[in-house]
């Protein structure tokens, strides 16, 4: 079995994204309430992965830029620009590679269930049921 990098998970994860985008749209899903609903479901949960992953691919392309202006330029003031642009968008960069590595980690299956607690007034007396109140 053939480990993917992280790189390709995201590719495969955008891929799969605009899978689901063409087939909302499309008239079987539509008419076929439950199999829409599954689709929407997981269209909405990879949404927020997928823009983060667009806006890291165009991060690395504007860093690919600013490092050729920088490579490229003639006037001091254009390489200084470029050289504080680079820093940036690697700084940025970073930020959203972690925010990816977050997303990426897989969901706990007890994070959409409902809960109850009950708070009752213990043994410390009147502060207890202030507290509980």
């Amino acid at each position: 079995m053939a480990v993917l990098t992280l790189t390709e998970k995201l590719d495969q994860l955008d891929l799969r994204y605009e899978e689901m985008t063409q087939q909302l749209s499309s008239p079987e899903v539509v008419g076929d309430s439950a199999r829409f609903q599954k689709i929407a479901k997981q269209h909405a949960e990879l949404e927020e992965i997928v823009a983060r992953h667009r806006e890291y691919k165009q991060i690395e392309k504007d860093l690919a830029g600013a490092h050729q202006l920088f490579l490229e330029a003639d006037d001091a003031e254009m390489k200084q620009m470029a050289h504080e642009e680079e820093k940036t968008l690697a700084a940025r960069k970073e930020i959203v590679e972690r925010e990816l590595k977050l997303l990426l980690l897989p969901k706990d299956p007890n994070d959409e269930k409902s809960v109850i607690i009950e708070i009752r007034a213990g043994t410390a007396g009147d502060e207890a049921a202030i507290f509980a109140a």
